[in-house]
């Protein structure tokens, strides 16, 4: 590591602001939170913290979500796991913030509010600018005068350049925690093994960067096969000539997403060999579950990838020595459209080779196939695994990087 950890540090008494990433599955109806997987994930940390004074700063979803909310339920939640002693306060940097920031003994632990509830940390004109900017805001400059020490434990969130995750070790010294030291560890193996094939599953809805991460994964020469389902896929389709019908053409027009086309074409000009797209896809007609060749696809809703393919990823799947997947491979929400996805990690969980899940959708379908403890390793990233795959520089860790100001 070319950056402190926390293993090194001696914060005895010390007031710690820990950045975290506790963004957890909510039920729609109850608000009860689904998937503690990321709460339980930093228990480590505050393990090595337990006789400092803790205090989480955290953020659940983004404004306009319907799961946008208060994190008082999460602190109910950490204070069940390990027996700790864990306060909640409706406030991120302000007087109420500050009185029990004031008021903690050591081995107490405060979670601060959903920190997206502050205006200074999702202002595009302040996370557009530098760190040393960002200390300007009145967020930076309470929080970093009320702490000694500032440890970021949310790889989830550190290819952001947010208040919170990349201003404070500007003013005050700083750490990696335990879960960012463990992924960096983790995933440097995909980046330097010299064991091949290394094979990357791309699905979800986050097409650009998924294609971006692609492209740079191709041209470095890292990647033996790509293997595409879900919006990614049918990008790749289209890029082919295939018609996948005018509902999912206007769907991908809608997102913004047909002007990837281009680059997708791209791709398969320079890499045809190692991109797969899917052969066949399932698709909702009248209550159940169909599918069709991708070639000869009916006017409906692509829902999942099909048996077809899902045989020929596994055999590339079983082969490989590296693999590496991000993003479901269809609608994985109903039973029916999370065949696709679970075959996928299941033959995932039976390689014997490296093997690596990023995003907290495939996260959640493995814990519920009870099969994470086959895979080798299970990141607490989506789109920050991805870019550290290929290669990009998180501005997160590179904030940790850099000289003090004192």
């Amino acid at each position: 590591m070319d950056f402190p950890v926390l293993k090194n540090q001696n914060l005895l008494g010390k007031k710690v602001l820990l950045r975290v990433d506790i963004n957890s599955p909510l039920d729609p109806v109850s608000g009860e939170i689904l998937d503690d997987t990321r709460i339980k994930s930093i228990l480590p940390t505050l393990e090595c913290l337990n006789h400092a004074k803790t205090i989480l700063l955290a953020h659940q979803s983004r404004e306009g979500k319907m799961d946008f909310t208060t994190l008082e339920l999460h602190a109910e939640t950490l204070q069940g796991l390990d027996d700790l002693k864990v306060k909640y306060v409706d406030d991120t940097f302000g007087p109420k913030a500050q009185s029990e920031i004031n008021n903690l003994n050591n081995g107490e632990i405060l979670l601060l509010e959903n920190v997206r509830f502050c205006a200074e940390e999702n202002s595009p004109k302040v996370i557009s600018q530098s760190p040393f900017e960002q200390l300007k805001t009145n967020f930076v400059r309470q929080l970093s005068s009320s702490c000694n020490f500032f440890v970021n434990d949310a790889f989830a969130v550190s290819h952001r350049t947010q208040p919170s995750v990349v201003a404070f070790p500007y003013v005050m010294p700083s750490c990696a925690g335990n879960v960012m030291e463990l992924e960096i560890i983790s995933l440097s193996k995909v980046r330097t093994s010299n064991k091949s094939p290394k094979t990357f599953l791309f699905g979800g809805a986050k097409a650009r960067d998924s294609l971006q991460v692609i492209k740079r994964l191709l041209e470095d020469e890292l990647a033996d096969f790509v293997l595409t389902t879900g919006i990614v896929g049918n990008l790749f389709l289209i890029a082919e000539g295939i018609n996948l019908g005018t509902k999912n053409k206007e769907y991908l027009s809608n997102c913004g997403l047909l002007e990837l086309i281009p680059l997708a074409k791209e791709l398969l000009k320079k890499y045809r060999e190692k991109i797969k797209f899917p052969l066949d896809l399932a698709f909702e007609k009248e209550g159940s579950r169909v599918e069709s060749e991708s070639t000869n696809f009916p006017n409906f809703k692509i829902m999942d990838i099909g048996i077809e393919t899902i045989a020929e990823y596994i055999n590339i799947i079983e082969e490989s020595k590296v693999v590496v997947a991000n993003g479901p491979c269809g609608v994985f929400e109903i039973d029916s459209f999370a065949i696709g996805t679970e075959e996928i990690l299941k033959a995932i969980a039976k390689t014997k080779g490296f093997s690596v899940i990023g995003g907290g959708h495939l996260s959640t379908s493995a814990q519920n196939l009870d099969i994470t403890d086959k895979i080798s390793y299970v990141s607490t990233g989506g789109k920050a695994t991805m870019y550290f795959l290929a290669g990009y520089k998180l501005p997160g860790i590179e904030a940790l990087k850099i000289d003090k100001l004192s």
